[in-house]
Order: C-alpha cells, then sequence, then structure tokens
C-alpha cells in the first residue's frame, strides 16, 4: 500500500460566503488522509504518543488548481513518497468526483522523542510495517 484514498464531503463551515472551500482546510484534508494511510498500515498517532513519538509537520505545500465547493465530495490520495529515515514525506491529489484535480501538495513530517523534543530515527516497529509495503 504505497498509496490510499479517503473520500470526504466538503461540509459548510469548510467554505467561504462564496461557497467555496477556504484554502486553510486543505491542510486539515491532507492530515486526514494521512492518518487513515497510516492507520490503515496498523500506526495510529495514539499509539505513537503512547511510545514516546510526535510527528510534527515540517513543512507544507499547497497547489490550488480548481476550488471544490459545499457538498462536493472530494477523494484525498495519500502517497509515500519515500522510506522513513528521521523524517516521513507525503505526497497528495485531491480531485473530484469527476476525476479533476483540484490540489496536489507535499508534507514532510519529523519523528520527534516527546521527553527530548529532538528528532529522532523512525522507531523499529513502523520501519518493520513500511518494509511490508515492498
Amino acid at each position: 500500500m504505497k498509496f490510499d484514498e479517503i473520500q470526504i464531503r466538503v461540509r459548510y463551515g469548510e467554505t467561504d460566503q462564496m461557497g467555496v472551500v477556504y484554502h486553510g482546510n486543505y491542510a486539515l484534508y491532507l492530515e486526514m488522509g494521512r492518518v487513515e494511510w497510516l492507520r490503515k498500515l496498523g500506526i495510529s498517532y495514539k499509539l505513537m504518543e503512547e511510545k514516546g513519538i510526535m510527528l510534527p509537520v515540517v513543512s507544507l505545500s499547497i497547489n490550488y488548481k480548481k476550488p471544490a465547493g459545499y457538498d462536493d465530495v472530494i477523494n484525498v490520495k495519500t502517497q509515500l513518497k519515500n522510506k522513513p529515515t528521521a523524517k516521513i514525506e507525503f505526497d497528495y491529489e485531491i480531485t473530484n468526483e469527476k476525476g479533476d484535480i483540484l490540489t496536489t501538495a507535499n508534507t514532510v513530517l519529523v519523528f520527534m522523542d516527546t521527553k527530548t523534543n529532538r528528532p529522532v530515527k523512525a522507531p523499529n516497529y513502523i520501519l518493520e510495517a513500511f518494509d511490508m509495503l515492498n
């Protein structure tokens, strides 16, 4: 599973007065895609945090191509870019029901020790889960 897809129906509160998704909400859609991608691999943020690892976003790049609107069903495709090291990188593509590309994006997250707030190598249980992708 190098990629995963989720569908989201745009809620009214996610749009501006013109009925268009507010640009800041796309970061939330990316997070939803990333969290589900990891969950399907058997890794949850809750488990990581219980084991002393947090995964903050250190880089976010979004390219807006077409707008999404209220009540649209959008598809968020999340794809692992590289095998994790001390960081993990994802590419995203958000499309509408017709398959039009609305948004492309990239995030980089860093594995951090919750006690020291310092970057660490991806834990072995995470690397083992990723090894099963190949």
